[in-house]
């Protein structure tokens, strides 16, 4: 479906840890064509490019749409300070999500606000839903609340060992894989802990599809501002994460991380 551009409520924007922020929208049109994977495109007060932020949520019955960001530049500190009832300038749902065609395990892997996104995918997937999740340190963990509330297995990594297990979110990736039933594996991170996971799952002969983050410029495929290569039959070729993605699949696609 054709993506929707408008004026969208807040409902809520609250600090659910230091510098990261649920937003929720009242959004129906946007909520009833959201797919797991996909994103909202928002302008933040008067900055020229808008920001994409990954959809965490769409409640379809009260038609609310859920992002959650983290502080990273003037534009989202604009948007941490705006209060419900002010209305948002936002383009969505934006880009190619999830396929979960055939699958009945998965794994879904996130790195700090790569989890959002993996939160959303995991609640839709249609089997058995595992998830792993890696953050700096404790005051960083987001989420947590709603796997479990969701019932999804969870994993959790710091960087410190403050919470959970001391080191990288491969590790408890890998013990899941070698449990077995898992067919697929979703992640979204910074693209250390991508590379890492895509060697992993080609270890185990597991499908995988990674979400990227990316900055952008228009977010429809016009500017071409987030182009990424990829390899494709032997050759590179340059593939844009508005339109093409963000999420791709590395089976059909070796995308240059």
């Amino acid at each position: 479906m054709a993506f929707i551009q408008k004026n969208t409520e807040i409902i809520e924007n609250k600090e659910i840890a230091k510098g990261f922020f649920s937003l929720w929208l009242n959004a129906p049109d946007m909520a009833a064509q959201a797919a797991p994977g996909q994103f909202a495109h928002i302008r933040c007060g008067d900055k020229s490019l808008r920001r994409p932020i990954s959809i965490c949520g769409a409640d379809t019955e009260s038609g609310r749409l859920r992002l959650v960001y983290e502080i990273r530049g003037e534009g989202t500190k604009w948007l941490s300070e705006q209060a419900p009832g002010y209305n948002l300038d936002v383009i969505a749902p934006l880009g190619k999500g999830f396929d979960f065609r055939g699958q009945s395990g998965a794994l879904f892997i996130g790195g700090g606000i790569g989890s959002p996104p993996m939160l959303c995918a995991a609640k839709a997937f249609p089997g058995k839903a595992f998830a792993a999740l890696g953050f700096r340190n404790k005051d960083a963990i987001i989420l947590k609340q709603d796997f479990e509330e969701a019932g999804i297995p969870l994993d959790i990594t710091t960087d410190d060992g403050s919470y959970g297990y001391h080191g990288l979110v491969t590790h408890p990736a890998e013990e899941r894989l070698k449990s077995g039933g898992i067919g697929l594996v979703c992640v979204c991170g910074p693209a250390p802990m991508l590379r890492g996971v895509i060697e992993l799952a080609k270890r185990y002969n597991t499908a995988c599809q990674v979400s990227l983050e990316q900055r952008m410029g228009c977010g429809v495929g016009a500017c071409r501002v987030c182009a990424v290569k990829v390899r494709d039959k032997q050759k590179d070729i340059y593939m844009h994460v508005c339109l093409n993605g963000p999420v791709f699949d590395i089976n059909k696609f070796d995308v240059q991380i």
